[in-house]
């Protein structure tokens, strides 16, 4: 199973925080990792995104099928988000686009086992691809993109 963690794109400030809309800028962030992504990933990908506008509107840079699901949400656990991608018995690839911090300290479980504050830029993708090798499951950092490596 791969899954990759995408960062929201930039997004205006604003009240409520779950209506912020992706500045000019952040739309062309999402588009930039969209045209990354598309390239590498498998044929079977499902994408989630949180309801929060700004991952909503990042998401549809690279489809306009993807699923809109409240275990994501500003605020939710890194276990919540890892459970909500069905990590590590998912097939294919899922592409779960959500915030900070939560996507950092799902990406520090997958790759220590542990909560800790890492963090994501806005924008970026972590790639974890599960593994299993000599009979033994391993995760594995494939790749990590954001939009400013792009330019």
């Amino acid at each position: 199973m791969d899954l990759i963690l995408w960062r929201h794109a930039e997004a205006a400030d604003g009240f409520p925080d779950i209506k912020r809309e992706l500045t000019r800028k952040g739309h062309k962030q999402a588009r930039d990792i969209a045209a990354w992504l598309r390239p590498r990933l498998p044929e079977s990908v499902h994408v989630l995104s949180s309801p929060a506008e700004r991952t909503r509107q990042t998401a549809s840079a690279l489809t306009h099928e993807f699923v809109v699901t409240e275990s994501i949400a500003p605020g939710s656990s890194a276990q919540t988000v890892i459970a909500a991608a069905r990590w590590p018995d998912a097939t294919g690839a899922v592409v779960l686009v959500g915030h900070q911090p939560t996507l950092g300290e799902a990406a520090a479980v997958l790759l220590t086992g542990k909560k800790l504050p890492w963090s994501i830029r806005k924008g970026a993708v972590w790639w974890f691809r599960r593994r299993v090798r000599d009979g033994y499951a391993q995760v594995a950092l494939r790749a990590v993109m954001s939009p400013d490596l792009l330019q």
